[in-house]
């Protein structure tokens, strides 16, 4: 069990299910993250900070699930993503871009920096040279990008230089369902397989081969995980 681990914990989870399936043969490890944001909600006070409203507008309930496993036995599974590597990074100088302290009833308040779009957009990029070469192409990638809310999004767009239809599906999700903290990112896996099998992609991955999974929490901390996406055939 993993807690208070934020909006990272999406891509933390998939980070230790591999480790964990990788060194123990033949395992299949249920990985579920599970968010309760409604708990945390305060009644609106003469005192409360804008950026606590904020989290109000944008947080949601949710719950995901994944198996996880290695060396898939192809005859009775079907692999959506291969995980194929993955890393944490935690930008120093930020402990207090993201804060929890008790409120009203017991229930944890949330404080967001506001420059916390900009903090995550100006590190995202060093972590994916981490994967890839310096001058490589952002768009020949695609994305499942953690939804902290609409800066962040366009924030990290801008940076990278991507294709506005490149974090459609991290803008779909944010919208439907709003930032659900660790769940999001398995939704966005979730969106972007069924769309890729929808329109005729020959993989998982929007018709690429190679995308990366990016999940930012308190820390701040940056999760990187490199996927290989599949055949879309019998997906």
């Amino acid at each position: 069990m993993m807690f208070v681990h934020g909006c990272h914990a999406g891509g933390t989870i998939l980070r230790v299910a591999k480790d964990i399936a990788e060194n123990n043969v033949g395992s299949r490890v249920l990985a579920v993250c599970s968010e309760t944001m409604l708990a945390s909600f305060q009644t609106p006070t003469s005192g409360f900070n804008t950026d606590v409203l904020i989290g109000h507008a944008l947080f949601g309930d949710g719950a995901a699930a994944m198996i996880i496993g290695s060396d898939p036995n192809l005859s009775i599974e079907k692999p959506v993503f291969e995980i194929v590597s993955a890393s944490q990074t935690t930008v120093s100088d930020t402990e207090n871009m993201i804060r929890g302290q008790p409120g009203q009833m017991g229930r944890l308040v949330y404080h967001l920096d506001k420059n916390l779009p900009n903090i995550v957009a100006n590190n995202v990029e060093k972590c994916l040279i981490d994967f890839f070469n310096e001058d490589f192409d952002w768009n020949k990638l695609f994305y499942a990008i953690h939804p902290g809310g609409p800066l962040v999004l366009s924030k990290v767009e801008e940076k990278l230089g991507l294709n506005e239809e490149k974090l459609k599906e991290s803008w779909g999700v944010l919208n439907e369902y709003g930032n659900m903290w660790s769940p999001t990112v398995i939704f966005i896996l979730d969106e972007m397989r069924k769309r890729s099998k929808n329109e005729g992609k020959g993989t998982t991955g929007e018709g690429l081969e190679w995308g990366v999974l990016l999940g930012f929490g308190p820390g701040v901390a940056i999760e990187t995980v490199l996927l290989h996406s599949v055949s879309c055939v019998n997906q």
